[in-house]
């Protein structure tokens, strides 16, 4: 389990991460969201003790991170994927890490087959594609078969195969019990892989929640209806006290009531429709009605 508690960064005058608390639980894949600048990368070398708080902590299965004797045996770690020597082989690269941790050398060779990478053992990570040093960028995380996993966008720079690969790797690992916490900016990868999130916003909480209970209270839901006789239809739903607004090419909204409701009433009074079909929002619609108010940069739509 991580803990985060009360957790406060600053950089000088700029509040980076403002009083956070949260736990991110074993046994389900957690999701990091937030806008840029809301201080999800901050947060997360907090918990591996890259960035020191100003105030607060991280207790990763209740020790601070410098406090574990073999780190790499309790947490992997995916931040920086081409963050290290360029002038070794993958292979190099992931023995040091074993060796610093007293992990068995024969580990190096396991979780390069696990990661695609016993091709490219001996090739210099240095002319490594970005996928291929996200991949070993995982390797090095699963070293140490930790419980507690961090993965920093690992999507990056992966094909589909790819994507489709870490998604399910990540799924095993919590389905093994392991602790899994992934940041992305993907909110449709998001919705694929997480079970659980964490939203936040210029350095603070907005929300811990299930992926289906963000959606439903950050989005709107509503009854989709497309008939040739609008008015009417607009008449008998307002009639019954159902909010009904006007969608795109002529297309009602029916608001607060249920497909069965709207279908019967348009039976009962034999008004013919086209389409009737429930809509809910996306992720990623729900995550930008809740955190519109924290966007640090955002661009003009406008040209010319």
């Amino acid at each position: 389990m991580i803990e985060v508690q009360k957790l406060t960064k600053r950089y000088g005058e700029t509040l980076a991460v403002d009083g956070l608390s949260f736990h991110v639980e074993p046994g389900r894949v957690t999701g990091f969201l937030g806008p840029n600048g809301a201080g999800k990368s901050t947060t997360m070398r907090a918990m591996v003790g890259l960035d020191r708080p100003t105030s607060g902590q991280v207790l990763i299965d209740g020790q601070r991170y410098e406090q574990l004797p073999r780190p790499l045996c309790k947490v992997g770690v995916l931040l920086e994927a081409k963050a290290l020597h360029g002038g070794r082989t993958a292979h190099g690269h992931l023995l040091g890490l074993a060796r610093s941790n007293r992990i068995p050398d024969k580990r190096v060779d396991e979780v390069l087959e696990t990661v695609g990478l016993s091709s490219a053992a001996k090739k210099r990570a240095g002319g490594f594609s970005l996928g291929m040093g996200q991949r070993l960028g995982v390797a090095a995380a699963l070293l140490g078969d930790p419980q507690v996993l961090l993965f920093d966008e690992p999507v990056n720079g992966l094909d589909p195969e790819g994507i489709l690969w870490i998604r399910e790797l990540m799924k095993k690992l919590a389905g093994e019990g392991r602790t899994v916490f992934v940041s992305s900016h993907l909110m449709s990868e998001m919705a694929l892989t997480a079970e659980h999130l964490i939203v936040i916003g210029q350095g603070r909480l907005l929300a811990d929640t299930s992926v289906e209970d963000f959606i439903e209270r950050n989005s709107r839901s509503y009854i989709h209806i497309r008939t040739p006789e609008p008015e009417k239809m607009r008449d008998l739903l307002a009639s019954e006290g159902i909010r009904v607004d006007d969608g795109p090419d002529g297309v009602i909204e029916a608001v607060g009531t249920t497909l069965e409701t709207v279908g019967s009433l348009a039976s009962k009074n034999q008004l013919t429709v086209y389409e009737i079909s429930p809509r809910t929002a996306s992720l990623e619609e729900a995550f930008m009605q809740l955190t519109g108010d924290s966007v640090e940069f955002r661009a003009d739509l406008e040209v010319g």
